[in-house]
This record gives structure tokens, sequence and C-alpha cells, in this order.
């Protein structure tokens, strides 16, 4: 029976960035496939890898402003995601590095509940440990 009193951390530098609305990677390694005269399908070519990901964080500490900046100046940053507790995550820990935002959508006001910040971002190295 799965732990679900498991959550991420998402942190940026040494700093802790919670809560965490919402955290989707993706990872793209395309193929190219390679044909002959004598026959279809003879081999690949390995395409250079692309790691991106959008992460929403609620704006209401000053990490929204930290990675706003972070955007602006172009700098790089790693994101750590870590297995807190439990063990119903496929990896126990990922680990995004040379980070960079790509855009950023900050909020809008809202009315009742706590405003979002929108972050899409691509990570120059990537590792994963099971």
């Amino acid at each position: 029976m799965p732990d679900w009193n498991t959550r991420l951390e998402v942190k940026l530098g040494d700093s802790t960035i919670t809560p965490i609305s919402s955290f989707t990677p993706t990872f793209n390694v395309p193929h190219t496939v390679l044909h002959s005269i004598e026959a279809d399908n003879v081999g690949f070519v390995r395409q250079p890898f692309t790691f991106t990901f959008v992460m929403a964080v609620p704006a209401v500490a000053s990490a929204v402003a930290d990675l706003t900046e972070l955007a602006s100046k172009g700098e790089e940053f790693a994101i750590v995601v870590a297995e807190k507790k439990g063990t119903d995550w496929a990896f126990d820990s990922m680990k995004f590095a040379r980070c960079v935002v790509t855009s950023a959508n900050p909020s809008n006001v809202v009315i009742d509940g706590v405003p979002q910040a929108s972050f899409s971002c691509l990570a120059l190295d990537v590792g994963l440990e099971a």
C-alpha cells in the first residue's frame, strides 16, 4: 500500500520553495531513423536531449520575486526534487542543474484563494536516483 504522506520539495539554491502547486517535467530525446539503399530502418541517430519543466508557485513568498529576478538576469539555478518520506515515488531524488527560466507568468490578482505564478524553465543537466 502506498504511503500518501510523501511530499516533494523544490529547492532554489539552499532554500526550499514550498509549497509547489504543480511541477511538470518534460524529457525530449529525439531520434532520427536511418535508411539505406538495401533496407529500411537500419539504425538511428540520437539527437541532443532537452529537459524542460513548468512549475507553479503560490505568489505569497519572496521565492516568486527571486525566480523573477533570476529570469530577468538570465542567471542559472538548480532545482532539487527529493523524496520527503514514504516509498510511493518512482525516483528517490531528481536534480535539475544549470536551470534557466525561459518564461515567467506572474499571477493575476484573485479575490479568493492564492494567486499562482507560473515559470517555464529548461535544465542543462539532470541527475536521477532510483
